[in-house]
């Protein structure tokens, strides 16, 4: 345990880039900290750590050590997990890495409900897509993904994959505001609010639009799907969203969301996925099998 200690120390450290920092969030003294760095790096006779003029990066033995760090505070972190469920404590952490489009509505619901039933379980959500939620895998810094995209490399397990109707998101006074559905070529007519092009939904869009010889060219793009719908709110610009970003889409006064209808647009995939080979610990496990019931239910 007095290991997994140190490990925790340097992983703080390297994520946080900074002694300084990283001490903060430990609740221990820069010099105190410091000195189990150095301590440790004695014992290694190599530097874990470059010190850099606003602070420090990992060296070359950092690199190769962090990732057996990550994977025995992982390992720990499952074996207290089964320690309090055999306990019948149901204690845990879960990390999910997920696509913006499910942080306004689906996992607050979804944390909500396993909180009832599992109170003394804590969550930590990051958002990340593409590379990034693969990388947050790879590391043991997120137990699962739910990204709007396939993870590219054999080292992922997709738990479960689901259809995800596009909607165009437009203000409800908008002249299209009382369609059932819509063809994204009329939606071509006026202002388009999109995300950034490292956002599936945008590439779906870019795809389509290279079918149709259209060029796509944005009023405004943004990394927010919460800037973009309060943008189209107040203007006739449309924005395109995934239905689960759209669901409580009521909530929000002077807008409404409505369907693509063209097979080839009007859908893309939402996934659920975990890094292959690991057994998660039980909070993590369990939380996963109430997304996939839920997803597999509303759209499988």
């Amino acid at each position: 345990m007095r290991n997994l200690k140190v490990y925790r120390y340097v992983d703080t450290i390297a994520r946080t880039g900074s002694i300084r920092k990283a001490a903060e969030l430990l609740a221990i003294t820069p010099s105190a900290l410091n000195r189990r760095i150095l301590a440790l790096e004695e014992e290694l006779e190599v530097p874990v750590f470059e010190r850099l003029g606003r602070g420090v990066r990992l060296s070359t033995a950092g690199e190769l050590l962090i990732d057996m760090f990550r994977k025995q505070l992982a390992e720990a972190e499952l074996t207290k997990s089964r320690i309090a469920d055999l306990s019948g404590l149901r204690r845990g952490h879960v990390t999910v890495t997920c696509s913006q489009a499910v942080l306004p509505y689906f996992m607050p619901e979804q944390i909500r409900r396993f909180q009832k039933d599992f109170p003394d379980v804590t969550f930590s959500i990051l958002n990340r897509d593409g590379e990034e939620a693969e990388q947050s895998l790879l590391n043991h810094a997120a137990d699962l993904a739910i990204v709007f995209e396939p993870l590219k490399q054999s080292d992922f397990q997709t738990l479960v994959a689901v259809p995800q109707p596009i909607h165009a998101v437009m203000s409800s006074d908008h002249p299209l505001s009382g369609e059932t559905s819509l063809k994204f070529i009329d939606c071509l007519a006026y202002p388009l609010a999109l995300p950034t092009r490292t956002y599936a939904v945008r590439q779906i869009l870019q795809i389509y639009s290279d079918r149709l010889a259209v060029k796509l060219e944005p009023s405004v793009e943004a990394e927010s799907y919460i800037f973009l719908r309060n943008f189209v709110a107040g203007s006739s610009a449309i924005a395109f969203e995934l239905q689960i970003g759209v669901k409580a889409l009521s909530l929000h006064n002077n807008t409404t969301a409505i369907p693509l209808k063209e097979a080839s647009v009007s859908y893309g995939s939402l996934y659920v996925a975990q890094l292959k080979g690991r057994t998660l610990p039980v909070a993590s496990a369990r939380f996963a099998q109430q997304i996939v019931e839920v997803l597999e239910t509303e759209w499988g």
